[in-house]
């Protein structure tokens, strides 16, 4: 149940924010200081206050799932029936809300409705069949895909860079292939995320009336993590917000700086253009203890371009933190599996209750490792989803074509799945057709099914292929589980899957089966890798990139080493390595309770094992409020005369269940110990968790 809302659970800074309405408020907040509380419970009060005025408000935040947070706790705040409580409110990411905008708009910006939204991966599938065609590096996708990112994010179209790039070769290439996908997009009826916030701002400029009328609707705008937004988003806001707004964000925790818009520049930017900002700070912590305090507190302090920040807290000083330097990462990622376990194991804290953070994804493997060899179980934050699965994404491109037959990116990836006998000479001569022409895929197989220069045999399966595409299309007006069952009828594509993806697919319809096909498309278009919720019964692995929004009681951060945290990419500038230390920063204050920090001497990175040094971050941190350990290796020589012990066969299993005389049944977390001192870890549901010998414990198998 979300917390309840009453003002006594607030600081007096955050209830001075919410009463403030007489100017634009600018909120500073630090980590852990409750500026997603202050957003939640100023929309709440002020509905609560005035329903008619403040009926509908415009509330945006980073992510899915913090949005989905957001619209949780409103709902319990102002209604009590949570189903209806948001119903029709304006609560969610930047991309949704102004793709909920051109969906009422459309006509006055000239898109039809059947438009469909590429999400990351279809851009990058967009942009390899690009450099591929145009006989460029195709590795280079991923590099070229975020260029084109930060173009659109920072409004700038093809033509206004054509006059002002620098003529080097590269960026002549990079802007060619530019201009090319923005042709791509527009003849297939689709747009991208920055193509929604862009298309919106064009929208309201070129439409005075309805920029009124949403300034109108939107009697008051809430902003979450204001320091992480783009230039576009910026512009959308100022266009929207007549003084009626309040934004939160944290200098020290903008972790995007190098895409788009600087986060010293926008929240300066913000008191210069809205006229009267009343500027105010969060300083209280709620989240972490004084040692996780001061630790965090001593390394961000370190950044000269940065708003000034005191944090305090009035929690207990809590437990050190903890600073392991190993020889070797196998060594690191054993002590880091060996604590998750003994953590567990004391019953003071769950599985989801804990985190491991690394720089890159390459650290990953080995702790991964390292937690199977102690059969715990994690799952991998910011990996692929249910949606982004190939046997999946196969399925939606068949969607997507129900509602859009002209989808390029989608018709290229299930033409041949399952395999029609459609051959790479005959794909290749419609794609030909298909840019000489200017026109869709789908059209130009309309057009060259009827002429010349294909066997009637490819003629037949081109033709065979547009009447599927024709039938599936008939209905629109569909649900998503009708529109499954359709393809499972006249495709042989479905029933080819093995059973996990089948399962998938019924998890799919068991979640959105009844939504109508165009909302589940914007749905899915609109999640991201990073919108995966932690496991309730899994330790979170993920990089420190993709922890934003999340908090744990326990956290791990591996490989704090100079070459990781700094990474070796990052350290040219000064504000490269500020940017770092905004990362190890953000790292730091996810953790509530206690905080582990992990090097190694020696790892594997990019296929060969390295020699490390210890983070330069380091000598920032206070030695009162840490542990320091450093675990030296075995000597060789010394080792063979140490003799290996014997294995222990233990009586017991984890799982098992056994009962107590006194404190009845329960089940055996775990057996360890020396053959004439077993001990044994019982979860008893009456009286919590006790660690017994088993000599005299007088244990009875169940």
């Amino acid at each position: 149940m979300p917390e309840n809302i009453s003002l006594d659970k607030l600081s007096e800074e955050q209830e001075a924010a919410i009463d403030y309405m007489d100017s634009p408020v600018l909120v500073l907040a630090g980590a852990g200081c409750g500026k997603t509380q202050l957003i939640t419970h100023k929309y709440a009060h002020l509905y609560n206050k005035d329903r008619e005025k403040y009926g509908s408000m415009l509330a945006v935040t980073l992510t899915n799932k913090a949005a989905d947070e957001m619209r949780d706790r409103i709902s319990y705040a102002i209604s009590s029936d949570p189903a209806n409580g948001t119903k029709g409110m304006w609560v969610g990411t930047f991309y949704s809300q102004c793709n909920r905008i051109l969906l009422k708009e459309k006509a006055a910006i000239g898109i039809t409705d059947n438009y469909v939204i590429y999400d990351s991966e279809d851009q990058c599938r967009l942009i390899r069949h690009i450099l591929t065609d145009m006989k460029l590096y195709e590795a280079l996708y991923k590099g070229v895909a975020s260029k084109i990112s930060y173009f659109k994010s920072s409004l700038l179209t093809p033509d206004e860079l054509l006059s002002t790039y620098n003529n080097f070769d590269f960026d002549e290439k990079l802007l060619k292939v530019y201009v090319r996908y923005q042709d791509e997009m527009k003849k297939t009826n689709a747009l991208d995320y920055e193509d929604l916030i862009s298309y919106t701002i064009r929208l309201f400029e070129e439409n005075p009336g309805i920029l009124d009328r949403y300034r109108q609707i939107f009697s008051y705008i809430l902003v979450d993590e204001f320091q992480d937004t783009t230039f576009a988003q910026y512009q959308f806001l100022k266009l929207l917000a007549t003084g009626n707004i309040l934004v939160a964000g944290d200098d020290d925790q903008n972790i995007y700086k190098s895409r788009d818009f600087e986060a010293d520049n926008i929240l300066a930017k913000f008191e210069t253009d809205f006229e009267n900002t009343k500027l105010l700070r969060l300083e209280q912590s709620f989240r972490f203890t004084q040692n996780i305090l001061k630790v965090s507190g001593s390394v961000i302090s370190k950044n000269k371009q940065r708003k000034q920040k005191i944090l305090w807290s009035d929690k207990q000083s809590g437990e050190k933190v903890c600073h392991y330097w190993f020889m070797a990462e196998e060594d690191e990622a054993k002590y880091i599996a060996k604590n998750i376990k003994d953590l567990y194991l004391k019953g003071n804290y769950a599985y989801s209750d804990i985190a491991v953070l690394y720089r890159v994804s390459l650290q990953s493997k080995v702790i991964e490792d390292a937690l199977r060899n102690e059969r715990i179980p994690f799952k991998i934050i910011g990996s692929s989803t249910i949606y982004h699965k190939r046997e999946t994404k196969n399925l939606i491109s068949y969607l997507r074509l129900i509602w859009n037959k002209d989808d390029n990116v989608s018709i290229r990836w299930i033409i041949n799945q399952p395999n029609r006998g459609i051959t790479a000479n005959a794909l290749n001569k419609i794609e030909i057709e298909a840019k000489k022409e200017g026109i869709s895929i789908y059209k130009a197989i309309l057009k060259l099914s009827c002429a010349k220069g294909f066997s009637t045999s490819v003629k037949e399966k081109l033709v065979n292929f547009l009447a599927l595409l024709d039938l599936l299309s008939e209905n629109k007006d569909i649900t998503l589980s009708n529109a499954i069952k359709l393809i499972g009828t006249h495709t042989s594509y479905i029933e080819a899957l093995d059973e996990q993806a089948l399962n998938d697919i019924s998890e799919i319809m068991f979640r959105s089966g009844n939504l109508p096909l165009g909302e589940f498309l914007a749905n899915v278009s609109l999640t991201t890798a990073n919108d995966d919720v932690r496991s309730s019964s899994a330790v979170s692995l993920t990089t420190l990139c993709n922890v934003k929004g999340m908090e744990f009681p326990v956290v791990f951060i591996s490989g704090l080493e100079d070459g990781l945290i700094p990474y070796f990419k990052a350290t040219e500038t000064s504000e490269e390595l500020d940017e770092e230390r905004r990362l190890f920063y953000l790292g730091m204050t996810r953790a509530k309770d206690i905080l582990f920090m992990t090097g190694a001497r020696k790892r594997r990175l990019y296929a060969k094992f390295q020699n490390q040094e210890p983070s330069r971050f380091l000598k920032d941190i206070p030695k009162d409020c840490c542990l320091w350990i450093e675990k030296n290796a075995i000597p060789a020589n010394a080792a063979s005369k140490i003799p290996l012990p014997q294995p222990v066969e233990f009586p017991y299993n984890t799982g098992c269940r056994v009962k107590h005389p006194k404190w009845g049944i329960g089940v055996i977390r775990d057996c360890y110990g020396e053959k004439n001192d077993i001990k044994v870890t019982v979860n008893f549901p009456d009286v919590g968790v006790k660690r017994l010998a088993l000599k005299y414990a007088n244990l009875e198998k169940i």
